[in-house]
């Protein structure tokens, strides 16, 4: 099987994997795996399979484990996103004060639903849990970071932002 990095790519990711492995104890490389698959991340943009079974491999654990962190958490993309992402909170908070009236406005303006990409490849856009921001509901994040108290103009202005 090929590995997913090109060779610019495989040096980026051996350098900044010692890097990263130099924190842990050599005994303790499995809890490594965030910031590997954070690093896999950075540098494709995303995590493909061939990718997790690398990191399990560097990290000295069963692929399978790999792939239970990566689908785990949604700070990964186990599949190729946007190149900016949105992610909008829909839990009790954020739906009390408008969050499915923001995923509804924003999958109208990007012309996509929840768990799509825009055609042009631009926009990822996710319906969330919780992003623990309830005091400034309703929130989204765009690229990891926090819009809050959002309304309609907030967000035309953040999408605008982007272009």
């Amino acid at each position: 099987m090929a590995g997913p990095f090109n060779e610019a790519q495989q040096a980026r990711f051996d350098t900044d994997l010692q890097v990263v492995l130099a924190r842990y104890p050599a005994d303790q490389r499995p809890a490594a795996m965030l910031p590997t698959l954070r690093l896999v991340q950075e540098i494709l943009g995303w995590i493909p399979p061939e990718a997790m079974v690398l990191v399990a491999d560097r990290l000295g654990v069963p692929p399978a484990r790999a792939e239970e962190v990566a689908t785990f958490y949604v700070m990964f993309h186990t599949r190729p996103a946007g190149q900016h992402v949105i992610d909008v909170c829909t839990n009790v908070s954020c739906c009390l004060r408008g969050g499915e009236k923001v995923l509804a406005y924003l999958e109208k303006k990007l012309g996509i639903r929840s768990g799509q990409t825009t055609s042009d490849k631009r926009f990822t856009l996710r319906e969330v849990e919780c992003l623990a921001s309830c005091g400034s509901a309703p929130v989204m994040q765009v690229d990891e970071v926090f819009v809050e108290e959002l309304t309609p103009s907030k967000i035309d202005q953040k999408l605008a932002a982007l272009e």
